[in-house]
């Protein structure tokens, strides 16, 4: 009698439990916001700021923030103004359903290892939305009077938010990559 092939890939899925309602309504809120926010941005294409907003938020001096601002017409600058205003509300939904999902991640993993390293990406994403946060206020103070300081401390956070959603994101993988059980030798 021949073993029954093993349906590992499916018995993953089955495994997983059942997203809520409420972390599938914050993975569309979050995916609307950022639609909207990457919509606004294609507003804000010039040749100094050639990503837009996001030239802006890496721009590092004042120089290169006055630059960028006086490139954009009054109607842009209102534009990089809502889009700043906006991704407060994306920072919030996204942190939250970020959280969410780490500990839907958790749910079918009782480990030690994994708890650790769910409570380590959740940290990253907590310190990803506090950056991201920092970030816009010093954006928004920058449209109006550019400072090295401002510029060079927006470009820092800019990059912490960006790491800590890498990171958290790659956590949330090798959590959900760990193994439930060990392998039967």
């Amino acid at each position: 009698m021949e073993p029954a092939p093993t349906q590992q890939p499916a018995e993953t899925l089955r495994s997983m439990p059942r997203l809520s309602a409420a972390l599938i309504a914050g993975l569309g809120i979050t995916l609307v916001l950022a639609v909207t926010l990457f919509s606004i941005n294609q507003l804000l294409h010039t040749a100094q700021a050639p990503q837009g907003i996001v030239n802006l938020q890496l721009a590092g001096t004042a120089e290169n923030t006055r630059d960028i601002v006086q490139s954009w017409s009054a109607q842009q600058l209102r534009w990089a103004k809502i889009s700043l205003l906006l991704d407060f509300l994306q920072v919030a939904v996204y942190s939250i359903t970020l959280v969410a999902l780490t500990r839907h991640c958790l749910l079918d993993r009782p480990g030690v290892r994994e708890r650790n390293a769910g409570r380590f990406v959740i940290a990253l994403f907590i310190l990803a939305a506090s950056a991201d946060a920092l970030e816009n206020l010093l954006l928004l103070a920058n449209l109006s009077e550019p400072a090295d300081l401002s510029s060079m401390t927006a470009t820092l956070a800019a990059l912490v938010k960006f790491t800590g959603l890498i990171l958290g994101s790659a956590g949330l993988v090798i959590i959900r990559a760990a193994r439930r059980h060990p392998l039967e030798h």
